[in-house]
């Protein structure tokens, strides 16, 4: 079956045709890293995995770019407000690249802790000014860019589609302008390719005088370096639609005189206990501050996928505690599955291998919907259920539901391997401590418990008296 996709473009779910056969380019917008990453942050990296990693499950092969922007342009709008990684340099009286980096490794640690598969390349803005210079250059030569002293602004009335994106006209935008006016611009809706500012501290040479890019140029001149003038999918936030896509479009489009994107992804915002994340509130979390607070990393994962990438999601730790049990039923049939012995004749009976073929189908189908985790997620459950109700199971039988729910995870990402063996002896006494609880010895029950943390272990309790070993961290 065929993924479809809501395209932002052209505001309609479409049927995804790569434009090469099996291969499959795309850009996500990453983070402008002048602090940790937060939630709402991730829920929008997540969507971006979770698409590729489906992909990957239909067996095409994915080049994914995420960019590192450590040049800091997280502005109010496209050439106004606050430079907020310069902002954070100062306050702590360091060089922005040594903010840039210590928050680029924050991101990339809690990356991890998500299971996010890594992008093939992470450019970083501040090692690709060359080419956004050249794009500029490029610009200014096709009449779609002015220079005025060191500042090169970019004329949105040369560029006829602009507003294709967000839907924005240039009517529009004027008629409702808040942008404090510029002497220097043609039109209050340009916005900057090229900026002059003596108080700034990131600068560079170029052809206009010592300056800085604008917040825009850097995803279009990464995106072509790595991707090429064509690619097939740009993710992002639904913040990121305007301005920042529409500029990206009208310079990439302008600078190659080719379509550029034929996919856009967004995704919707995502809310705190039905409130707007904000530090004055005190919801605005990151992972980290998630882990300290008790959660499982793998619960925040499935947390902030398991609900539709075009619907705002509202986080609770409700929702985080419920993710934690979802996860426990999915794990807990694997490990159940797992101690299946009988040998029976090695074939895979009727029934079961519907069931198989049901679940794995089925997850497909609903994802190719327009990316239906919700039904998606759905059809696991109900293959579990199905799973955990079959009598005179064998051990075939057991392997092809485990290797059918692990497929399954290759989307979602949730499972926990055991990395490590555990010794028999370990196994033995948490098997003796499982039977003292049924037994009700309290007491020995502990003294076990102690006894394997002694060793170097922790036995997790699991509902229906199962538990989880696990070797303890630190």
């Amino acid at each position: 079956m065929s993924l479809r996709l809501y395209n932002t473009l052209s505001n309609k779910v479409e049927e995804f045709k790569p434009l090469k056969p099996g291969k499959v380019k795309m850009y996500s917008c990453g983070p402008t890293v002048y602090s940790h990453a937060h939630i709402g942050n991730f829920r929008s990296f997540l969507v971006a995995d979770l698409l590729k990693r489906f992909l990957e499950f239909k067996d095409m092969s994915v080049t994914h770019i995420m960019n590192i922007t450590d040049v800091g342009h997280l502005l109010e709008d496209a050439d106004e407000g606050a430079d907020k990684l310069e902002e954070e340099a100062r306050k702590q009286n360091k060089d922005p690249l040594e903010i840039a980096k210590f928050f680029t490794d924050s991101f990339m640690a809690a990356s991890e802790l998500l299971n996010m598969r890594p992008a093939n390349h992470y450019p970083r803005a501040t090692e690709h000014i060359k080419e956004m210079i050249e794009m500029v250059e490029k610009l200014i030569d096709k009449g779609y860019a002015y220079v005025v002293g060191s500042n090169v602004y970019y004329d949105v009335t040369k560029f006829a589609d602009y507003g294709k994106l967000s839907g924005n006209t240039l009517d529009d935008l004027n008629s409702g302008a808040r942008i404090e006016v510029n002497d220097e611009k043609r039109n209050p809706q340009d916005f900057a390719l090229w900026k002059h500012d003596p108080k700034h501290i990131q600068q560079w040479d170029s052809p206009w005088g010592r300056g800085f890019p604008g917040w825009h140029i850097e995803c279009s001149a990464m995106s072509v370096k790595y991707l090429g003038a064509q690619f097939d999918f740009h993710t992002g936030g639904e913040d990121n639609i305007f301005p920042h896509h529409e500029c990206e479009i009208a310079q990439t489009e302008g600078a190659t005189g080719k379509k550029w994107v034929n996919y856009w992804v967004h995704a919707r915002f995502l809310m705190v206990d039905g409130e707007k994340m904000s530090k004055s509130k005190g919801n605005l979390y990151t992972i980290g501050e998630l882990i300290e607070k008790g959660f499982r990393k793998n619960a925040i994962r499935y947390a902030l996928i398991s609900s539709h990438y075009r619907q705002n999601y509202n986080f609770t730790f409700d929702g985080l505690k419920a993710a934690e049990q979802a996860i426990d039923k999915i794990t807990q049939c694997v490990l159940t599955l797992g101690e299946v012995t009988g040998q029976g004749d090695g074939s895979i009976r009727g029934e079961v291998k519907e069931l198989i073929d049901n679940a794995v189908n089925g997850f497909d189908e609903a994802l190719c919907d327009d990316l239906n985790i919700s039904k998606a997620l759905a059809f696991l459950f109900d293959f579990i259920k199905g799973a955990n109700k079959l009598v005179d199971i064998n051990s075939a039988e057991a392997k092809g539901i485990i290797d059918a729910i692990e497929k399954i995870d290759t989307v979602l990402g949730v499972i926990e391997k055991q990395s490590e063996d555990i010794d028999e002896e370990i196994i033995r006494l948490a098997e003796e401590r499982k039977q003292a609880k049924l037994d009700k010895n309290w007491q020995r029950a502990d003294e076990i418990r102690d006894e394997v943390a002694v060793k170097g272990f922790v036995i997790e309790d699991k509902p229906g008296h199962d538990y989880r070993i696990k070797r303890k961290e630190g």
